[in-house]
């Protein structure tokens, strides 16, 4: 069944590039709406979050919505929205940027959960993925495979000894995103933050909303949150990323130091090819293998855990 979140979970924070203060709100959404932003600086434009509405930019993913009205660094959000298995909502927000607030996904998360989900009782259709599609740059690359239910598997590899070479594997089904991922945190090197801010991005920038590195050496206070903390951001961004198919993607993703841009590119591949994808309804078994499946049960479960607290 479609999902989308029970009442509004309202956030305030800076844009990391704009470094301009911003609010933004998740309000509820009929079924079959989908995700669709709406800048209320902008007499309300609606911007669709999908892949034909991504346009290229520096370091995040911007969508545009032809007319003028555009909303940036996208990917956090968009991804807390997939992980919890949200599948319509409005996401209001009042500047061009979403706010960075940690630097990972973990708040956008609470916040929907403390605002609770609710099943609309209206069959959700995925996209199947049914041959492999991939895309190349360089030694990058980013590939979609046929499976049963989402999979990522993801590498980097960096210079820095503080990252150097990662790699991980996930299967998305029983609430992995919230479990393994959503708390890690957008990572850059030192040195790319001074030529960034030279060139008037990360302004909003700091070491508590992002891991900072130099060589060996973690710069953020408090250090990682996960030894492997920068490939599980870079699974987070593919998810959030990938969330912009405009429905679950039935698929395994592999990405080999890919970005934001590469996993567009290959979403334009699949979509170019007719004969590489479906549309299927989930069935029940097919539903429980969904990234928010389990989220959904416990959020459920901790609603009427609270409802029975206070009748008592």
């Amino acid at each position: 069944m479609q999902t989308t979140i029970a009442q509004k979970a309202q956030f305030r924070g800076v844009g990391l590039h704009s470094g301009a203060a911003v609010r933004l709100a998740i309000l509820p959404a009929p079924a079959d709406h989908g995700i669709v932003f709406v800048r209320t600086d902008l007499d309300r434009a609606r911007i669709p979050a999908r892949w034909d509405h991504v346009t290229p930019s520096q370091l995040c993913t911007l969508l545009d919505n032809g007319q003028g009205a555009t909303v940036s660094t996208v990917e956090h959000v968009m991804a807390a929205l997939s992980g919890t298995g949200i599948n319509n909502a409005v996401v209001e927000v009042n500047g061009p940027e979403v706010p960075i607030l940690d630097g990972s996904s973990a708040p956008f998360v609470q916040g929907i959960l403390e605002a609770g989900l609710r099943q609309q009782h209206v069959p959700l259709r995925a996209i199947r993925v049914l041959r492999e599609v991939e895309v190349q740059q360089g030694e990058a690359f980013a590939r979609l495979s046929p499976a049963d239910h989402l999979e990522i598997h993801f590498d980097i590899d960096f210079v820095d000894a503080a990252i150097g070479h990662q790699e991980k594997r996930l299967d998305m089904a029983n609430g992995s995103f919230v479990h393994e991922l959503m708390d890690s945190r957008t990572f850059c090197r030192q040195a790319d933050v001074v030529q960034m801010q030279k060139n008037g991005l990360a302004l909003g920038g700091t070491y508590l909303n992002a891991v900072v590195v130099d060589g060996d050496k973690v710069l953020s206070p408090g250090g990682l949150r996960h030894r492997d903390e920068a490939v599980r951001h870079k699974m987070l961004d593919a998810v959030g990323d990938l969330a912009l198919a405009g429905a679950p993607l039935l698929a395994r993703y592999t990405g080999h130091r890919a970005g934001h841009a590469m996993t567009n590119k290959l979403l334009r591949a699949l979509f170019a090819q007719p004969d590489a994808w479906e549309w299927v309804t989930l069935t029940p078994a097919m539903e429980s293998r969904q990234p928010g499946a389990g989220v959904i049960a416990s959020a459920a479960r901790l609603a009427s855990r609270n409802r029975q607290l206070a009748v008592a």
